[in-house]
């Protein structure tokens, strides 16, 4: 984004606040919209999905929280949103990031899904866990992971995502954890302090997750082949999910 659109961007989201908020409430957020040039909203406030929509509209990157981890996003089929992204995480853009949906529909919408039920999918779904299945044409975006035709799909059960997700004019976002490429994911935003100047927006849940473990993110299983999974990243959510596999009658093809 050039330099003059980023500032009047930055104005319009301090002008949102004070709309959303009221004058009054908004002495504590504008404090810290001014003093770090990006706005750091509560899950919790009235403002924030209201924010992180327009954030996406302008084709920002946006940090909020999952059910695993804190993660960046932006809009999927937005080609400079997208470049920005890897930018921001330090990540080769031909490392496949995941895409997070409202339902089990857009999952549908987005990936090539005719082989698994509805039943397995709703056993599975909202959780921490990535499906990798072949992409349909409704992910335009020439470059979200180009090396390949899966692509990974989330429905996290954190209720901000899934309201965001809904009102993103039922459209993808391109999700990936909050931290750059090889250091540890973050359970609070201030573990990923560093890269808050390059977003649109931080939206705070406080800290997600007690446990070590949570850092581990999702589970990711590759779904593509029917009557078939492979485990590609162990993730969380690991023994329930090979145990849905079993339950189903999905054979394994290879566990990390």
């Amino acid at each position: 984004m050039q330099p003059h659109l980023a500032g009047l961007m930055r104005r319009l989201q301090t002008q949102l606040l004070r709309i959303v908020y009221g004058h009054h409430k908004t002495t504590r957020m504008q404090h810290r919209v001014s003093e770090l040039s990006t706005p750091i909203c509560p899950v919790g406030d009235e403002a924030a999905l209201q924010l992180a929509r327009q954030c996406l509209l302008s084709g920002q990157v946006i940090a909020l929280p999952t059910d695993t981890v804190y993660g960046l996003a932006c809009d999927a089929n937005n080609e400079s949103a997208i470049q920005r992204l890897y930018d921001i995480k330090g990540r080769n853009e031909h490392k496949p990031v995941a895409i997070c949906v409202h339902n089990i529909a857009a999952l549908r919408r987005f990936g090539q899904a005719a082989h698994l039920s509805d039943e397995l999918l709703t056993r599975l779904l909202p959780g921490p866990l990535t499906i990798v299945i072949e992409r349909t044409p409704q992910l335009s975006n020439r470059f979200l992971n180009p090396s390949t035709s899966k692509i990974g799909i989330r429905i996290p059960d954190f209720k901000f995502m899934r309201d965001l997700c809904a009102v993103w004019h039922e459209q993808p976002l391109a999700l990936t954890s909050a931290n750059r490429s090889s250091e540890p994911s973050s359970l609070e935003v201030s573990e990923f302090r560093a890269l808050w100047p390059q977003l649109g927006g931080v939206f705070d849940a406080g800290q997600i997750g007690l446990t070590e473990e949570r850092r581990l993110a999702s589970t990711v299983i590759d779904l593509a082949t029917p009557g078939y999974y492979e485990i590609v990243r162990a993730g969380v959510a690991l023994k329930q999910t090979i145990s849905m596999m079993e339950l189903f009658g999905i054979q394994s093809r290879k566990i990390l």
